[in-house]
């Protein structure tokens, strides 16, 4: 609706994009949300985060994320409840950070790779715990990303660039992180299959307008979100999901790193022609 209305006053072409940006955002919601919370979500995103700065192509940050950190802020009870992860009346269930943050989940001692002899994880990544409905299966987001990448619809520096900002953030808080915080300990392996990590890496953060757009950019942006993620995750025992905010925040930083590869270019071919 908010964008037919916008391309009517615009006098501007309808563009499909919009057609992504509902998808995103209903995947990435608790599968018993109130609607009319998701209708002010995503009016908040679309005319908020896009349209009142030019629309399609004009937008610096992700609409989906931006409608969806609105409504977590703005009606948390509604949103971040338990609950709400389950179409089941009566059955209620903790996600794996949940249950981590409350030390109710150990990673002591384990190894990145001991998680494949544990049928939690696979549970974790076949899809077979609570959580919003689009970021249980990581397999499927896999396979979805994947599909993406083969047709160059998303670029595999993004991606690569988040999966080693994890890792290597990770790693740090595995040897040098405080033992009185269980997520510290808990391994790559993990961060990857749990909460929105895989979806936010291969369907967020490769959004190609929103990303940076130089080569080396791209390498630099998305190790900030997996940097920025685990960061959030660890530091914050009240938000232990941490991709959307840090997808967002990177969204602001893009344009940045544009700037500093296209000055690096200029700056070394003027010295090639010794000028």
């Amino acid at each position: 609706m908010w964008e037919v209305v916008f391309a009517k006053v615009r006098r501007q072409e309808l563009h499909e994009g919009f057609f992504v940006t509902a998808l995103l955002f209903s995947l990435i919601l608790p599968i018993s949300t109130p609607l009319w919370i998701v209708a002010l979500g995503l009016s908040f995103g679309v005319i908020v985060a896009k349209e009142m700065f030019g629309g399609m192509g004009y937008n610096f940050l992700n609409p989906a994320l931006a409608g969806y950190a609105f409504i977590y802020f703005a009606y948390p009870t509604e949103v971040a409840a338990l609950s709400q992860f389950v179409a089941v009346d009566g059955y209620s269930g903790a996600t794996t950070l949940t249950l981590t943050v409350a030390k109710k989940l150990s990673f002591v001692d384990a190894s990145w790779f001991s998680v494949f002899s544990d049928s939690t994880w696979w549970d974790a990544f076949l899809g077979f715990t609570p959580g919003s409905v689009g970021e249980t299966s990581t397999l499927a987001i896999l396979i979805g990303g994947g599909i993406l990448l083969l047709t160059r619809v998303a670029d595999w520096r993004v991606v690569a660039g988040v999966m080693v900002g994890m890792i290597f953030t990770v790693v740090l808080f595995n040897y040098f992180g405080s033992s009185r915080n269980p997520m510290s300990a808990m391994p790559w392996t993990w961060h990857l299959v749990t909460g929105g990590f895989a979806l936010g890496m291969m369907f967020m953060a490769t959004d190609p307008v929103t990303a940076s757009y130089t080569r080396k950019a791209k390498f630099a942006y998305g190790f900030m979100i997996g940097l920025m993620t685990i960061i959030i995750r660890l530091l914050n025992a009240k938000m232990p999901e941490g991709i959307m905010l840090a997808i967002l925040f990177t969204n602001l930083w893009a344009p940045l790193f544009d700037y500093l590869v296209a000055q690096a270019n200029i700056k070394r071919r003027l010295k090639r022609h010794g000028l």
